[in-house]
């Protein structure tokens, strides 16, 4: 089954953030989703701690995920779950370079900064040299996070404009700043299990979380091999 994994070596880039976003999102399709949390803040893991109630019943978290065990754990996830996302650490570290080797699809979270820009490029980069000097081509994304739905900063603009230069793929729809998105991880709740009348803008929180899921699950599917039609009509039954 599809592997997704998301990296960017500087922390704060938003990473763990679309992790549970995106599967959340496949877990409230109908598909089965395991998170492998690598990331030594553990905040998947402390977030499914305190979600029993809330969370689907079709998404599991795999905690303490390390060099040592990452092999065992993706082939074990692979085995039981429609999708497999694993949270790499937001450091260069040697288990980035090996966890590529599993992937299918590599999601690099940037914020809108020259330093978030920076940790995307030593993905890319990494990514490019596999590519180049060994002839492993790993398909991969660029998502734009904690973007202001008002305002394009200057910074914003030029991280957007390195990329394009780059030729680096962004999608199409960026994690928009949200005050839900933050209180998920100390409340336990997902964005569906939140009191409206508590977080504002909950409704454009959910909105923005499902059309970047979407758009994630339709490239995974084209990824695939699948035709046009048949990608359609996935979309169109878990929509």
């Amino acid at each position: 089954m599809p592997v997704i994994t998301f990296a960017n070596t500087k922390g704060g880039a938003g990473k763990t953030t679309a992790v549970l976003l995106v599967a959340c999102e496949l877990s409230r399709m109908g598909f089965s989703v395991v998170v492998l949390d690598a990331d030594p803040q553990h905040w998947i893991s402390r977030w499914y701690e305190m979600s029993a109630a809330a969370r689907p019943q079709t998404l599991s978290v795999v905690s303490y995920v390390t060099t040592a065990t990452i092999d065992q754990h993706v082939r074990q996830a692979r085995a039981r779950a429609d999708f497999v996302l694993v949270d790499l650490p937001g450091a260069r570290s040697s288990l980035l370079a090996q966890t590529m080797g599993y992937s299918d699809y590599v999601l690099i979270p940037v914020q809108g900064s020259a330093m978030d820009a920076q940790g995307g490029a030593h993905v890319i980069e990494l990514l490019q040299y596999l590519e180049e000097r060994a002839d492993i081509r790993i398909p991969h994304s660029v998502v734009l996070t904690r973007v202001n739905s008002m305002v394009t900063t200057r910074a914003l603009q030029a991280v957007k404009d390195l990329l394009s230069q780059r030729r680096v793929h962004v999608l199409d729809t960026p994690i928009i700043e949200r005050s839900a998105y933050r209180d998920v991880f100390g409340s336990g709740d997902t964005l569906y299990s939140m009191d409206p009348r508590r977080v504002s803008n909950l409704d454009r929180a959910q909105e923005n979380s499902r059309t970047l899921a979407m758009e994630v699950l339709r490239r995974v599917l084209v990824l695939q091999g699948l035709a046009e039609r048949d990608v359609l009509e996935t979309l169109k039954r878990v929509a």
